[in-house]
């Protein structure tokens, strides 16, 4: 990666955060608006790209926690801080129709945190959570633990945190995703750098049934984590190994732009240009080209065919209305 250059760097880094805040709200049944991640990132790390758009305060307030994990690593750990990566996944003091504590731990006033699924009256209980009373105290030993200069693994370090927290589960929701910015954190501390190339949440994503099996066994288990850490151990690498395809969606990028830079294109089609490579969602009709770029159907099919004589796009099998198009590669 040091050997791409800054710029491509900075590219690889905003598909990496875009891809860790998609899934790990994914993970617990939250889909995000792909664009507005993306650009809230590029907004709060002041990249210039072009196409931004809008984002809500949900979405700014999950990329904001997980910037402060772990563009801030070095900064320690506290209940206040906690509190406030908590504020931010809930700006509203909601979580979905039901009103929480935000900002604040636990009090278990309608029962005890439970980790529960199932049909009404056939649940099963996966996990059940300390008693409220005690979540003070162990996040207090939790924090101590995490801000300490020990001789730990740094590593090793990473996936205990996240077994720890989660297993303390100190607020009424959100615990999933402030455990893995948690980890995110250490693990950026055991890189030595803010700049993040791999998505732990991605890959947990792709195991999400063995990430919970794996949490429940331990949990319901013995002190022996060594299970855990073997599977986060596995998750990590398999990630490492996953940063390929954002390279090399990187440098498809940068040989197109190459291949282009005589190319003269108007604003609207390198909107749709960057749009493309970015990840188009769908398939691309001139309809979509229209809205996108706020244009006529007539100017849309124009800025396509002015494409397909440049040899940047080109017509998908199909015909009439269901014309669709993509970028020519290599």
């Amino acid at each position: 990666m040091e050997a791409l250059g800054f710029h491509l760097r900075e590219e690889a880094v905003l598909e990496t955060l875009t891809l860790d805040v998609l899934k790990s709200s994914e993970i617990e049944g939250e889909l995000l608006s792909p664009e507005q991640v993306r650009s809230s990132i590029a907004r709060h790390l002041g990249m210039d790209i072009s196409g931004l758009v809008r984002s809500d305060r949900n979405v700014d307030g999950v990329v904001e926690m997980m910037l402060d994990g772990t563009q801030q690593n070095e900064k320690r750990l506290s209940a206040e801080r906690l509190y406030s990566w908590h504020a931010s996944l809930f700006p509203a003091g909601r979580s979905g129709m039901y009103k929480i504590k935000v900002g604040k731990w636990r009090d278990d006033a309608s029962g005890p945190m439970q980790v529960i699924s199932g049909a009404l009256g056939k649940e099963k209980v996966h996990f059940e959570a300390p008693d409220a009373k005690i979540v003070n105290k162990e996040m207090g030993q939790f924090i101590k633990w995490f801000n300490a200069k020990d001789k730990l693994d740094p590593v090793l370090k990473a996936g205990i945190a996240h077994l720890w927290y989660v297993t303390i589960h100190p607020f009424d929701d959100g615990n999933g995703r402030i455990a893995r910015a948690i980890a995110d954190m250490q693990l950026a501390r055991a890189d030595g750098s803010t700049q993040r190339f791999y998505s732990m949440s991605a890959q947990i994503r792709l195991e999400r049934k063995k990430y919970y099996d794996i949490l429940e066994k331990t949990q319901q288990g013995t002190l022996d984590i060594s299970n855990w850490l073997q599977w986060f151990l596995n998750c990590l690498h398999s990630a490492l190994h996953a940063t390929e395809n954002t390279l090399s969606k990187v440098l498809y990028k940068v040989d197109f732009w190459e291949k282009h830079k005589d190319t003269h294109l108007n604003s609207r089609q390198k909107l749709m240009v960057n749009k493309l490579l970015d990840g188009f969602d769908g398939k691309l009709t001139s309809s979509k080209w229209a809205k996108i770029t706020k244009c006529s159907p007539d100017t849309a099919l124009r800025d396509i065919q002015d494409f397909i004589n440049k040899e940047i796009l080109k017509k998908e099998d199909g015909g009439g209305r269901s014309t669709s198009y993509i970028v020519i590669s290599g």
